[in-house]
């Protein structure tokens, strides 16, 4: 069977078409029923991905072409979701490269295929999108091969098959004005270019654990490739770790295929096969899971450490326990542990006080993601600014982590980028301009980039876009500017009133509407000077027979700036939080006492 199966990844730059490809490779192999209702990018099952439009989960299916079987894995495109790319590589015999017709070899793109070529792998290289009207095919084509020389790929990966395709129509072809019908020409390309898995069959059953799920009825669920043998429902096995302990020893209860989109219990199931394991309680991602008789582990890829931390503790504001039902210390450590478990990107550490954990992880992106998805199943948390892990080298000096950044602007705003960039540290790699469009290649510290990506909208009218990129760590480079505006502190608890507001617009602008609870020491509004301000934000009218209640509906308040849970995380200052509860989210001060800041000032 197993000279009969393909095991790839389909990887690519975020928004580069992956989830919507495998859409039509599962529609024209038939998985589907004719009257079925299939959501879009049925791959994104989390409403978070849905909602961004990006993958943030690796996911297997499954698809039948003739007698062949395809085990597809969608990966992330983000570098900070990183983690789930290293894993899920060590899976596959083979990978599908998706590059944009427009936008060419992104940084994540770089990234991915990094990590394909250093397992080994042979890509297979189809260039997305090419119906869109600014496509630049032989010029993308070109850039791709000097990404390969770049990465330091083999002769034999160099020499890789191009394919053009439009992943949303469902086609592609080996030319570019050959037939536009369907993706026949990528299936054979897979079944005849992919090797199939190379494994033992006659060996005890060993497998590597890659991926793990949560699932309600069977528990905790353990995704991988069997390396050698075959495996049966009931079978007794053990777990090994990546040093060569035993974890436990257990029965399987429970054992999974994948057809389509769907886990299909199966009876067993041999080497080369990718599959799902219940029933085991300890094991995590990276061990192996194997007979009793087998006693050395299955290399795994070592994952690149997390860049970024940042303190998410229990919500102690005057608000805290209104909204949400899951707000105790021991709730959010019993998460947080969840977390680090399945993710590998992940680290926790728990401070001496118990009240507040360190999580450390890829990007802004991935711990607003975490947070997000706490914020929904419940949690009340409170979360500080993130910030950097330092390195030391061998004589002690401070080393941080520089990323290379790529930015596509129009030319009109290039000027702009060059200036804050260069402001913060950022050294200049590349610059090249075509057709209206300006490519910056930066390489830039991490902190520096905290906070940027909002500034990075507004310099570019929201037609620019930043790619960052893990490059290497270095020498610290200095002291870089801070948000430089002060803020708007509420200086007593109740209601916003108009009022109040309409008096306050002129000190600066406003994170709050009327209506809204406040509390004192909440930042109600950025100030626009450099010093923080006390405000009464809850100042009612004085009414008199001659001020009346009804003059209020002239005043024309400015719609407040929305408060979106990654760009505040980022825009804080060190003594201020963000109180993050299922239904708001807040600025807040550490000290919510003027007293008490004044203290921690001197």
């Amino acid at each position: 069977m197993s000279n009969h199966m393909r095991n790839l990844a389909i990887i690519a730059h975020v928004d580069h078409g992956k989830t919507t490809l495998i859409d039509n490779m599962l529609k024209q192999s038939g998985i589907f029923r004719d009257n079925q209702a299939v959501a879009e990018r049925v791959m994104d099952s989390n409403d978070l991905e849905r909602e961004r439009g990006i993958t943030i989960l690796a996911k297997c299916t499954s698809i039948s072409y003739e007698d062949y079987k395809f085990n597809i894995v969608d990966t992330p495109g983000h570098a900070d979701f990183g983690g789930e790319v290293e894993r899920v590589l060590s899976m596959v015999d083979g990978v599908v490269l998706l590059v944009d017709s427009a936008e060419g070899p992104m940084p994540q793109t770089k990234f991915v295929l990094g990590k394909a070529l250093k397992l080994g792998l042979k890509p297979i290289v189809v260039i997305n999108k090419v119906d869109r009207p600014d496509r630049r095919v032989e010029e993308v084509l070109n850039e791709i091969y000097e990404l390969f020389f770049t990465l330091d790929a083999s002769d034999e990966q160099i020499e890789f098959p191009v394919l053009y395709a439009s992943g949303r129509a469902g086609w592609a072809s080996p030319t570019l004005d050959g037939p536009q019908e369907n993706l026949k020409p990528l299936f054979e390309l897979i079944k005849s270019y992919v090797p199939a898995p190379k494994v033992d069959k006659d060996a005890p059953f060993a497998m590597l654990s890659t991926i793990l799920n949560a699932d309600q009825y069977v528990g905790r669920i353990l995704i991988g490739k069997i390396y050698a043998g075959t495996v049966k429902v009931n079978q007794t096995v053990k777990a090994l770790s990546l040093n060569g302990q035993v974890i436990e020893q257990c029965k399987l209860t429970k054992l999974f295929g994948f057809r389509g989109i769907e886990r299909v219990p199966i009876e067993s199931a041999e080497a080369g096969d990718i599959v799902a394991i219940a029933g085991i309680e300890k094991t995590s991602v990276a061990d192996t899971i194997c007979d009793l008789s087998v006693e050395t582990p299955i290399k795994s890829t070592p994952i690149d450490p997390p860049t970024m931390a940042l303190t998410i503790g229990v919500n102690d504001s005057p608000l805290a326990g209104q909204e949400g039902t899951k707000v105790t210390s021991r709730m959010i450590l019993d998460r947080l542990q969840k977390e680090a478990e399945s993710n590998v990107a992940i680290t926790l550490k728990v401070s001496d006080s118990g009240e507040s954990f360190e999580v450390g992880g890829r990007g802004e992106l991935q711990l607003g993601v975490l947070i997000e998805t706490m914020r929904r199943e419940g949690f009340e948390l409170s979360v500080s600014k993130p910030k950097v892990l330092f390195r030391k080298d061998e004589s002690g000096q401070n080393l941080e982590p520089i990323e290379e950044v790529v930015v596509d602007v129009d030319d009109a705003y290039s000027g702009i980028v060059v200036e804050k960039l260069s402001a913060r540290k950022g050294i200049m790699v590349d610059m090249r301009s075509a057709s209206g469009k300006t490519r910056l290649i930066y390489h830039i510290p991490s902190r520096s980039l905290i906070g940027y990506q909002s500034e990075f909208r507004n310099d570019t009218r929201g037609t620019g876009v930043l790619s960052r990129l893990f490059h290497e760590y270095a020498p610290f480079k200095g002291s870089i500017q801070e948000r430089s505006n002060g803020a708007l502190i509420s200086n007593c608890p109740g209601e916003t009133t108009a009022y109040a507001l309409w008096n306050l617009e002129e000190r600066g602008m406003l994170f709050v509407n009327p209506g809204v609870k406040v509390y004192e020491g909440m930042i109600v509004g950025e100030h626009n000077r450099d010093n923080d301000l006390e405000v009464n934000p809850v100042r009612a009218k004085q009414l008199t027979n001659i001020r009346a209640a009804g003059k209020d509906e002239a005043m024309r308040l400015t719609p407040p700036k929305p408060l979106i849970l990654e760009e505040v995380i980022s825009y804080i200052k060190d003594d201020e939080l963000v109180e993050v509860t299922p239904q708001s989210i807040r600025l807040r001060k550490k000290f919510l006492s003027p007293h008490d800041r004044k203290k921690a000032n001197r």
